[in-house]
């Protein structure tokens, strides 16, 4: 019945304003304002709603997951831009934070970073595709 409508996903932050900012300008993302809420137009056609909440909790799982082509230069990119890439304990993570998997060939997972938004959710990078 709903195989084939567009769904789209989204999550609450505490303020649409440093979203609207983060999101934009920090991350390079395509936003639209409308309502006081907020669309991420995504690559792939792809829409995610953001909306404000007075009582956020923020996500204490990964949200959203930029597959890129260089995580390396990708995370350098981002910490230039102000973003802080967080230390997981359990993680195996190097000096630029980075989570190295031995490859999806392996089965262990795809090189990741993860960094959040100024409402606290969790965000990655991670190399190559899904």
């Amino acid at each position: 019945m709903l195989g084939e409508s567009k769904a789209f996903s989204g999550f609450s932050v505490d303020d649409i304003g440093r979203a609207k900012e983060f999101y934009g300008t920090t991350l390079g993302i395509r936003v639209s304002e409308a309502h006081g809420m907020l669309t991420l137009h995504l690559g792939g056609d792809t829409d995610v709603f953001v909306y404000p909440k007075d009582n956020h909790t923020p996500a204490s799982f990964t949200i959203l997951n930029f597959p890129v082509d260089d995580i390396d230069k990708a995370v350098t990119e981002l910490v230039a831009r102000g973003v802080t890439f967080e230390k997981y304990e359990g993680f195996g993570q190097d000096e630029k934070n980075i989570a190295r998997g031995a490859g999806q060939d392996q089965m262990q997972g795809p090189d990741i970073a993860w960094f959040k938004d100024p409402a606290g959710n969790v965000l990655s990078v991670l190399s190559g595709s899904m």
